[in-house]
């Protein structure tokens, strides 16, 4: 049974907009041909590349459901009581009250196979010794072996062949997938352009061809043999290790993804309208209008952001805590608290971007075709969305990539100080925040926040490259020098 979550409505809801828009910059060349250079950049291709898999992971993780109860059997006495008679119509199939994600439902086997404790990567025995009760009934203190991770082994000590041959085995696997995509897009290129498809795989791996396909090739190999190794290695170890209740960090670090992507996303989608109408009003209109919109950017701005986020926060709390029975799940109270997170960024982040639209609405308005437009009685509705608002679009673009990686890094700073998501969501945030009480163990338990961190970077650094071609592309002073 689908279940449509408020943020997921939210993700829906941005993917129609960012449809939308790519539909209107298609139709308008002063947009198209800034994106048009974005995708003949070879680093803008490369970080879309890494963009594009995490955007995936967190669109499979946003498709909720209630998973479907498995049908009586015959010794399960109640429910054979509960079966309908007397010709008393079927009361139909019956559904969990727990929520679960397509992503979920693809990583069982990582969700399910939880240890007793903490373990580290590849390893099959736990991290901390224990009483083991010997089949003669003396006891000794050792490390017990794991349940699920390399329980496949016989003998532990052929982990490193086992390791060596499932890597070679996710290697060809991914080789031959990444083999198949380049065959199609090959195919699709050559039909495309009118060429044989000898030609063109030449052209495309010369480097002869407008967009850097062999870049985006080369890096998409790497992402796909990484992830097939990774997916051969996991069904039979804990590529990550565990945390201290043993649950696997390799799915922790992929569940934290949605939540890194969607504090980046919305908390735009929250921003955008008061900056955007708010900045062109105040440049446009000036005068009282703009002492008002003035007063207010800077009265927020005044106000401490952590202060803020963490009064709404314990406010929240509160009234999930006096109105328990409205939350059917615990995965519906997870989301309205990011939900609410998000929209509080939204709120204490819009006033940057208000600035410097209206710094830019001040200059356009005293432009001549601004000038003409109003001498001939064009409204102020027309000549905003014609002339104001199309000319400050770059400006938007610009901010919106660049605000996003310091979103995501946001979300990991307010939930290691316990004012972020709620504890009970994966989020990089958190998994740093349980981490760090590890940090003072010896030996060290190190792996959770190495791979909160692995993964925090690579989106955080692949999107501050894509921020810095977007940047390049709509800036029309860089435009103007080429």
């Amino acid at each position: 049974m689908p279940v449509i979550l408020l943020t997921d409505a939210l993700i829906f809801l941005l993917i129609a907009v960012a449809i939308g828009f790519g539909v209107y910059a298609a139709r308008h060349e002063h947009l198209r041909g800034p994106w048009r250079s974005v995708g003949r950049s070879p680093v803008g291709i490369a970080a879309l590349v890494v963009i594009a898999f995490y955007v995936a992971i967190g669109l499979l993780d946003s498709l909720h459901f209630h998973p479907r109860l498995d049908a009586p059997t015959p010794a399960e006495p109640v429910q054979q009581e509960a079966a309908p008679e007397n010709g008393a119509p079927d009361p139909g199939p019956r559904y969990s009250t727990q929520v679960l994600s397509v992503l979920d439902l693809w990583l069982t086997p990582l969700r399910e196979r939880d240890e007793k404790t903490f373990s580290a990567p590849f390893a099959t025995h736990l991290f901390v010794k224990e009483a083991i009760e010997q089949p003669d009934g003396s006891t000794v203190r050792d490390y017990p072996r794991l349940t699920h991770g390399g329980a496949h082994l016989k003998n532990p000590a052929n982990r490193t062949a086992d390791i060596v041959l499932r890597t070679l085995l996710g290697l060809v696997k991914g080789l031959m997938a990444w083999t198949l995509i380049l065959a199609a897009l090959t195919w699709w290129l050559a039909r495309r352009r009118g060429e044989t498809f000898n030609d063109c795989a030449r052209a495309i791996w010369s480097g002869r061809t407008q967009v850097p396909w062999r870049v985006g090739l080369i890096t998409l190999a790497l992402m796909t043999v990484l992830g097939f190794v990774a997916a051969e290695l996991a069904v039979k170890y804990h590529i990550l290790g565990t945390d201290k209740v043993g649950e696997d960090v390799f799915y922790q670090s992929l569940k934290s993804i949605r939540t890194g992507l969607v504090i980046g996303t919305l908390t735009t989608l929250v921003m955008l309208p008061a900056a955007i109408i708010l900045g062109i009003m105040a440049g446009y209109f000036r005068g009282l209008t703009d002492d008002i919109i003035q007063y207010l950017y800077t009265t927020l701005s005044s106000i401490p952001g952590v202060l803020l986020i963490a009064a709404a926060i314990l406010m929240l709390q509160v009234y999930m805590t006096n109105n328990a029975e409205s939350f059917e799940s615990l995965v519906e109270r997870a989301d309205l608290r990011l939900l609410f997170l998000c929209l509080i960024l939204g709120i204490t982040s819009w006033t940057g971007l208000c600035r410097l639209l209206r710094g830019e609405s001040l200059k356009l308005r005293e432009s001549d075709y601004v000038q003409a437009a109003s001498a001939l009685g064009v409204r102020h509705s027309t000549v905003i969305a014609r002339h104001i608002l199309p000319n400050v679009l770059h400006i938007v673009m610009i901010t919106v990539v660049l605000d996003f990686s310091g979103l995501v890094l946001a979300e990991a700073v307010l939930s290691y100080v316990n004012i972020g998501v709620d504890p009970t969501m994966n989020s990089w945030g958190n998994m740093i925040n349980s981490a760090r009480l590890e940090l003072a163990r010896e030996p060290i338990v190190w792996w959770s926040l190495a791979a909160a961190f692995v993964f925090m970077f690579t989106l955080v650094l692949a999107a501050n490259l894509f921020a810095d071609v977007v940047r390049d592309a709509f800036d029309p002073r860089l435009r103007s020098l080429r």
